[in-house]
């Protein structure tokens, strides 16, 4: 695997059920985490320049969660950075719902997508919801993240946190872009061969799965907070070594 250089370190924070599920079968808005783990979550993109979501998350919830914290706006401010981090959404096709609470949030909007999903949005009613819309190609999985992470990181984004759905944390994972996760263990059972999880897409065979460094345990209540690190991959891990 070729590294990606430059690029942003990138962060991925989650909740998930006890179960492993991101949402349930029919891909509802999950907002089965207590308060603490919206603290916790605010927390982890406060630290960041820029929080990058899949449009599919974004039409589910219909918003994104603004820093609402004054302590951690003030830490962003001393930080020079702006008091909202960007927040960034990758679409394939661009298509997104203009009426969408998100973009009546007061924060600052880019979209992620291709040539072809930029069209509507840079001409006509739709022109302006977004502060800046990049472009990049698109390969087989989608947008080619070999292209645009190096571009983000000349926009100036140093610190990426990632927050779903699962097919952008899987194709991320597969060019070895994720560098640590947050994941919060919620007291729940989801269930469905359909629900997502925090790693879709068509998985990692054995020899390929990433690897991981369990950093921290945390237990508030019933919830448990997991971070990881993810393990350099091993040159036997490499695509190439299976070939």
């Amino acid at each position: 695997m070729k590294r990606i250089e430059p690029r942003p370190q990138m962060t991925v924070v989650l909740a998930m059920s006890a179960d492993g599920k991101i949402a349930d079968a029919v891909r509802s808005a999950a907002r089965f985490g207590s308060e603490h783990d919206r603290a916790h979550l605010e927390t982890r993109l406060a630290a960041a320049d820029a929080v990058l979501s899949g449009a599919s998350t974004v039409r589910a919830y219909g918003t994104i969660l603004p820093i609402s914290s004054p302590k951690l706006i003030s830490v962003r401010r001393d930080r020079q950075q702006s008091p909202q981090p960007i927040y960034i959404v990758c679409s394939h096709s661009g298509h997104l719902d203009p009426t969408l609470r998100f973009f009546r949030q007061p924060v600052p909007r880019w979209l992620l997508t291709t040539k072809t999903g930029a069209a509507d949005w840079q001409d006509g009613e739709k022109a302006g919801r977004f502060e800046k819309i990049l472009t990049v190609s698109a390969n087989g999985d989608g947008l080619d993240w070999a292209i645009a992470l190096p571009m983000l990181y000349q926009q100036g984004i140093r610190r990426l946190a990632v927050a779903g759905g699962g097919q952008l944390v899987a194709s991320l994972l597969a060019i070895g872009a994720v560098d640590d996760l947050w994941l919060t263990l919620c007291p729940l059972l989801l269930g469905g061969r359909e629900a997502p999880t925090p790693v879709d897409g068509i998985g990692f065979p054995a020899k390929l799965a990433p690897q991981l460094q369990l950093c921290s345990v945390k237990t508030i209540a019933d919830e448990v907070f997991l971070h990881y690190q993810v393990r350099a991959q091993t040159d036997a891990q490499a695509p190439d070594a299976l070939a």
